[in-house]
């Protein structure tokens, strides 16, 4: 399971130094419910390896704000605290997975 993301928690978690992945969601978009399932298998998948984890939009807006987030699901792919790449859109697991593997 992805972990949950907050304005508390997510410059932290940027900050550790691990590769992070941040997906921001709403309940209510059709997309972001379809590539779910995949984020979660590869939060599983890549535990103690990459930190992957959801930002829910309609709960925190710092983070949304801070990184333009204009449309969900946006993932986000951060290597040494810095942001190395950006997904709009809905994916299959094997092009997120490309994403995550990338990071390490």
């Amino acid at each position: 399971m992805a972990l949950q993301i907050n304005d508390e928690n997510a410059k932290e978690l940027i900050a550790s130094g691990k590769p992070v992945v941040i997906d921001f969601w709403a309940e209510w978009c059709g997309p972001c419910q379809s590539i779910a399932p995949s984020v979660d298998e590869l939060a599983e998948e890549y535990e103690g390896k990459v930190i992957i984890g959801k930002y829910n939009v309609d709960e925190g807006d710092d983070i949304s704000v801070e990184y333009s987030i204009r449309s969900i699901p946006t993932l986000l792919f951060f290597k040494d605290g810095k942001l190395v790449d950006k997904h709009v859109g809905s994916a299959s697991k094997a092009d997120l997975e490309a994403k995550v593997k990338a990071l390490l």
